[in-house]
């Protein structure tokens, strides 16, 4: 196939393309297009007229004058001979024409046509769809008059052509403007967002189910947008003050061009307030008009009773970490006036009752050594709450230290105690570095080891083993004796002040313990309690990592 021919492929295939979408072959031709076939045959004044459209195979005559028309084949057509040029096509005798006088509508075999003449329905586009015919079976002749008529005839029954098209056209968009309004329409009464828009004036024209209960009202476009506040019940997040028009988000939307999070709180009828949140955009045409706007709000009544919860709480927290800061700094101050104040006096004391051991006798030197005892037990007592204190207090400075050298240090601080008991205190594996206070930690596992010593078993020398391993992004440190051991029921509460194991006959202030949970939360950690296999406790407690 050649260019040209490849071309005129091309181009009947546009032209049935654009004949069948008008719809109108096998379809009734309509009192219209009757009427203007019947003017056709008046205006030729001949008895037969018809009007008919050429597809990929046949001619098919939609309506006729002056004989019963049908559908014969396109090759049989006379119209289809010359209707693609678009010109007028005028014949006083077909048996005379060569291109027309072989023709079956000609020779008989269909009919004898002698006069033809065809006006081309041409589209707007170029594309000829048939021809308006009229004929007759006697020779005849037509003025220049006739002839014009008939082109216009042919150019109104294209109008009516496009007319109908159009029509349907417009019906099929307007049945699909009605299915989207109705999914529109259901999806807006469906979700529990309130939707609601305006026209360019800022009148209402638009309340979904959800606005609708909200406000308890429609949308009335009668409404002034200076009276919605009032009619609808819109208020500033105070609750109390009336929201002004410039800031109703609808409104801010429809002048501003958009609005994003605006809030407002809606009293409903019921006496109920609704704490809502906008966001609305105006709506422009395709040409820069404006349209309207529309907004929709959000239910956040429950997220802003939850955040007034939350920022109370933090108040009250915040107020109750400066009552723990001042509570600390009084600790702090306490902490000095006890060192001064108490243990000075108490060394005071002690040094008059040794003095009197060497010059009283009998009951008396007895009541000399209980007072002296006395006193070494209240200097205990106020080392022990000092030590609570710092352990609380103290400002902590992590850092990567060495647990073995924290180890040795807490040992050679409790020499004496060690040599007094007998008590093996060992590390039996190489103990990890770890982020901690150096000083903090020391008094950590002085406090511990201390305890395995103080609390051993009669029956057996004290064994105090420390050990370590890894626990996620820390260390677990365990503490480990072979003593009396603390009962399983009463392991949740020995880390509380001034709380002492039961049953158990040897002295203590019950704030040891406690001292070494301070100083265990202050790294951010956790200690516990758990049996030792061979008998007695241990004690586990964690140092997670931390930066320098």
């Amino acid at each position: 196939m050649d260019l040209v021919e490849q071309r005129v492929g091309d181009r009947e295939k546009r032209r049935l393309a654009v004949l069948h979408e008008y719809r109108l072959l096998d379809a009734p031709a309509g009192d219209e297009l009757e009427a203007v076939v019947r003017v056709a045959a008046t205006v030729a004044r001949v008895p037969t007229a018809t009007l008919n459209l050429i597809d990929e195979n046949r001619q098919c005559q939609l309506t006729t004058v002056g004989f019963e028309g049908g559908i014969s084949a396109r090759s049989d057509s006379m119209c289809a001979v010359r209707f693609e040029s678009g010109e007028f096509t005028y014949v006083p005798d077909a048996r005379l024409d060569p291109a027309y006088r072989a023709n079956p509508w000609v020779t008989g075999v269909l009919a004898g046509v002698r006069f033809y003449a065809s006006a081309p329905l041409v589209t707007p586009d170029g594309y000829a769809l048939g021809s308006l015919c009229v004929f007759h079976d006697q020779p005849h002749t037509l003025d220049a008059g006739q002839v014009a008529r008939l082109k216009d005839l042919a150019q109104v029954i294209v109008a009516l052509f496009e007319r109908r098209r159009q029509a349907r056209i417009n019906a099929e968009l307007a049945e699909i403007a009605e299915a989207r309004q109705r999914w529109t329409d259901t999806l807006l009464d469906t979700i529990d967002v309130a939707v609601v828009a305006c026209d360019r004036d800022g009148r209402l024209n638009l309340f979904n189910r959800a606005a609708r209960q909200w406000h308890g009202l429609d949308a009335d476009p009668s409404a002034d947008p200076s009276e919605y506040a009032s009619r609808y019940s819109l208020f500033e997040p105070d609750g109390d003050t009336p929201l002004p028009a410039e800031r109703i988000p609808l409104l801010r939307a429809l002048r501003e061009g958009t609005v994003s999070n605006a809030e407002m709180i809606i009293r409903r009828s019921s006496g109920e307030s609704m704490h809502v949140t906008a966001n609305g955009r105006a709506l422009i045409g395709p040409d820069g008009t404006p349209l309207g706007a529309v907004v929709a709000m959000n239910d956040v009544t429950i997220d802003r009773a939850q955040q007034r919860v939350i920022e109370h709480a933090r108040r009250e927290l915040a107020a109750a970490n400066e009552e723990l800061r001042r509570s600390n700094t009084d600790l702090n101050n306490f902490a000095g006036a006890v060192s001064h104040d108490l243990v000075a006096p108490l060394g005071a004391v002690g040094g008059y009752l040794e003095l009197l051991e060497d010059v009283v006798q009998g009951q008396p030197r007895e009541w000399v050594d209980a007072a002296s005892r006395a006193v070494t037990r209240m200097r205990d007592l106020i080392g022990s709450l000092l030590g609570y204190a710092r352990a609380g207090s103290a400002p902590i400075r992590c850092v990567r230290a060495e647990l073995g050298e924290v180890f040795d240090s807490a040992v050679a601080d409790l020499h004496a105690e060690i040599n007094a008991a007998r008590a093996a205190v060992l590390a039996p594996t190489p103990l990890p570095q770890v982020s901690c206070d150096p000083v903090l930690a020391r008094q950590l596992l002085q406090n511990l080891i201390a305890n395995a010593i103080k609390y051993r078993h009669p029956d057996r020398l004290p064994r105090v083993e420390v050990t370590a391993e890894r626990d996620g992004a820390g260390w677990a440190v365990t503490v480990a004796d072979n003593g009396t051991g603390i009962p399983e029921g009463q392991r949740n509460r020995v880390f509380d002040m001034f709380t002492r194991v039961e049953g158990t006959a040897v002295a203590g202030h019950g704030i040891g313990l406690s001292s070494c949970l301070r100083i265990v939360d202050r790294h951010g950690g956790t200690i516990r309690v758990a049996d030792n296999p061979g008998g007695g406790t241990r004690i586990i407690f964690t140092l997670p990592d931390q930066s320098a």
